[in-house]
């Protein structure tokens, strides 16, 4: 007879080894465990990949410098057809140097191939650490967990000081991060141009104040088909920036369909967050989207920073008001960072938007 199914047992024993699913790999093991298979990967329940050649657009932002009128406004015109229909956009000459973006992604995953006994210092699920590693942020409130593990670190309003990292990627960490938050500021400024708006009026909101960076390491599956790397969601800030690897896993969900988000060389992945489609009463949409297994035989890196303030955050958001009419009234009610945020993390990454709980 086979043994009855503990989930919680078995979640509080994987978590306590503080090893991660690096430390199953490195074990050595043919099977994952039941605390990672996912009822989402029946052909049943999800829908095809599609079969169409639907891309994400690609935008240049110039490096930043949009200097002449007709520039600037073709650019945002670029980005406003993009999040309108996408969610999403691949960003090429961002201004982010290349070398700073590869010793990034080395930083990641250097940390996670150093011995477990090191990695094991840093492991925790104490949201007020400067820095945590750990595996699965959702892991006690998800019904099946993730096949990745995280470095996770706020990095805005608060710099963290070098002495609080790691020192296998704290440097890089501090340096990419103030080049990602040159960048957010651009990105919004544009934003609220794309809306017919002040260009300072998103980071006036205070959009662009802190900054959260999850940094992932998904290894090899030995059963891709049974998990996920990154459940399907759409992202609790105002905006993400994501630095992918050459290996890619990424989908987003289109018309009905999961489709690929292939790396771009050199391009980072710009995609709009739940808070800022309640401030632009849906004219901006926040995408849902998925990270396939790692089917590959090395490791895959993502590095995901979040436009989002750390918690508790009293700062109240609802539609803003010169986007709203009479033929556009609200559409959400207010709500604070903190409410928001305490819903989707009791949740966790279960495929159903916690927007809903916001519509009036």
């Amino acid at each position: 007879m086979e043994a009855k199914y503990d989930r919680a047992s078995e979640v509080k024993a994987f978590d306590e080894m503080k090893i991660g699913v690096k430390g199953l790999v490195d074990a050595g093991i043919s099977q994952i465990p039941r605390i990672f298979h996912h009822h989402l990967n029946s052909t049943d329940s999800n829908p095809p990949l599609s079969s169409t050649t639907m891309i994400i657009p690609t935008i240049d932002l110039q490096g930043g410098k949009l200097e002449s009128t007709a520039t600037r406004e073709s650019v945002i015109a670029e980005i406003r057809d993009a999040v309108e229909k996408f969610g999403f956009f691949q960003a090429i000459n961002h201004g982010i140097p290349i070398d700073v973006m590869e010793k990034m992604k080395d930083g990641v995953r250097n940390f996670h191939e150093q011995d477990a006994e090191v990695r094991k210092k840093f492991y925790s699920r104490d949201n007020t650490k400067k820095f945590t590693y750990n595996s699965n942020f959702d892991l006690y409130s998800s019904k099946s967990a993730n096949w990745r593990d995280s470095l996770s670190c706020f990095i805005a309003p608060d710099v963290p000081k070098t002495e609080d990292l790691p020192e296998i990627c704290g440097e890089v960490m501090l340096e990419y991060s103030k080049q990602v938050i040159k960048l957010g500021e651009i990105v919004f400024e544009l934003l609220s141009e794309a809306l017919g708006l002040d260009p300072n009026h998103l980071k006036e909101m205070d959009c662009t104040k802190g900054l959260l960076m999850l940094c992932h390491y998904y290894p090899p599956c030995p059963e891709p088909d049974r998990t996920f790397g990154g459940s399907p969601h759409s992202d609790r800030s105002f905006l993400t920036i994501l630095l992918q690897d050459h290996i890619g896993g990424l989908q987003v969900f289109q018309d009905g369909y999961w489709v690929d988000v292939p790396p771009v060389p050199g391009a980072l992945l710009i995609n709009l967050g739940d808070l800022l489609q309640i401030i632009t009463n849906d004219k901006f949409v926040s995408v849902e989207h998925r990270v396939l297994a790692n089917r590959g035989e090395e490791p895959r890196i993502s590095v995901a920073s979040f436009f989002v303030h750390p918690l508790p955050s009293l700062r109240v958001y609802g539609p803003i008001e010169e986007l709203l009419s009479e033929q556009n009234p609200p559409k959400y009610r207010d709500t604070t960072v903190t409410e928001y945020s305490n819903h989707y993390m009791a949740r966790g990454l279960d495929g159903k938007s916690v927007l809903l709980q916001f519509k009036i």
